[in-house]
């Protein structure tokens, strides 16, 4: 049986495509072919009479069933199709199959060249049908140039709109719309609170600019948060927090689940130092649920779940598995919580336990050697006239 051929035709959004001799015999010889339908309706003029089109439409599941009958496929994608782009995920479903790809400049690069910007100093991010994690990571991360492929769900004005809520004014932004189609073109430069209240063409791309630094820290001071009414002291004080993150071992880490959150301190530092970290904090009073959303926006650390909820009542199945757990709170049933996060606990995973009494110590010890754990350190912490921490790590 013939393995199956995909050759990957890039297109920009202008009427009067240009094609190397190469690709215009591709195209002269093809019989199957298939892209989008505004694709279709750029190369229509172009393909060999009798020649057979596939839409590509949601489901991909019906696009998969009518692309196994043919051993040739000519598909036709926007830009560069390795760049956020079809052509990945054809890869991805067809992994063993025959591929060429031919591609024009992408959307960002367009931009950046109506901008006389370096496109080699882009970090570029999509949210194209995709969560805000990306550019929530960039952001925190404050590069220079940020490009965003959008979608008409997030676009410019909704991008503007959470920069802001995050406290990321520090960025202009600038909007390319139509890109490559000669009579609709435009490329103009907004403030974020311009941006945020306009509307937009589509299809567009945008390349956030930085203005100056936004004060990033490295240890909140605990003062500085907002704190549940009149328990000030309701919160991991920062050295304690460092110490906790260090134990948690972050890096290169999925998910982390912080259970007890209370003002969000723990899960507020750990996004800021690893932004492309998932983080499910967990918190019974409903009162945190306010403080969670006001420190995260004062701190510009966006993309925390919050659940509020009795931890061992939630259903723990909506969340990502946790590959490192930060017990704050308890409720007095360590030993039932810590049962219970063994068993959703990726691999390798880490619980990291801040315990201001002998008796919780030694309930977390025992219960992780029943559950087949191991105690990996443990630190005490006496800070000025508080009573002392110890700091238990699980493995």
């Amino acid at each position: 049986m013939s393995e199956k051929q995909f050759i990957v035709i890039g297109l920009s959004d202008s009427r009067s495509q240009w094609f190397t001799p190469e690709v215009s015999g591709i195209i002269a010889t093809g019989h199957v072919f298939s892209g989008g339908r505004r694709h279709h309706e750029i190369v229509k003029d172009l393909l060999p009479s009798g020649c057979v089109w596939i839409d590509i439409v949601v489901p991909l599941d019906e696009v998969w069933t009518e692309y196994s009958g043919y051993e040739r496929i000519i598909v036709f994608a926007s830009g560069d199709p390795l760049f956020y782009g079809f052509a990945a995920t054809l890869r991805r479903e067809f992994p063993d199959c025959l591929m060429a790809v031919y591609p024009s400049f992408n959307s960002i690069q367009m931009l950046a060249h109506r901008m006389l910007v370096p496109y080699a100093d882009i970090v570029n991010v999509s949210v194209t049908g995709r969560p805000w994690k990306g550019l929530d990571a960039a952001v925190i991360g404050q590069f220079r140039l940020i490009g965003v492929l959008t979608d008409h769900k997030k676009g410019p004005a909704e991008i503007a709109g959470r920069l802001l809520e995050y406290g990321y004014d520090n960025y202009m932004m600038t909007v390319g719309e139509n890109l490559g189609n000669e009579d609709e073109e435009l490329v103009r430069s907004y403030s974020l609170e311009e941006a945020s209240g306009k509307a937009f063409s589509h299809p567009n791309c945008i390349i956030l600019s930085k203005t100056y630094s936004r004060k990033r820290y490295f240890g909140i001071p605990e003062t500085e948060f907002f704190h549940l009414e009149g328990r000030t002291n309701m919160i991991t004080k920062m050295p304690v927090r460092l110490l906790t993150l260090s134990m948690l071992d972050l890096y290169g880490r999925q998910t982390l689940w912080d259970i007890g959150f209370c003002t969000g301190s723990v899960s507020i530092e750990a996004k800021l130092q690893f932004p492309t970290l998932e983080v499910v904090a967990f918190e019974r009073r409903e009162e945190s649920r306010k403080l969670l959303v006001d420190n995260s926006r004062k701190f510009g650390a966006p993309g925390i779940t919050g659940v509020i909820g009795d931890f061992m009542d939630c259903d723990l199945s909506r969340y990502p598995a946790p590959d490192a757990v930060f017990i704050g709170g308890h409720g007095g049933r360590l030993d039932e919580m810590v049962g219970r996060i063994y068993k959703v606990l990726n691999k390798g995973g880490v619980i990291v336990f801040n315990s201001v009494s002998a008796e919780s110590c030694n309930v977390f010890r025992k219960t992780v050697n029943a559950c087949g754990g191991v105690i990996e350190a443990e630190h005490i912490l006496i800070l000025d006239d508080h009573n002392p921490i110890t700091i238990l790590k699980a493995k």
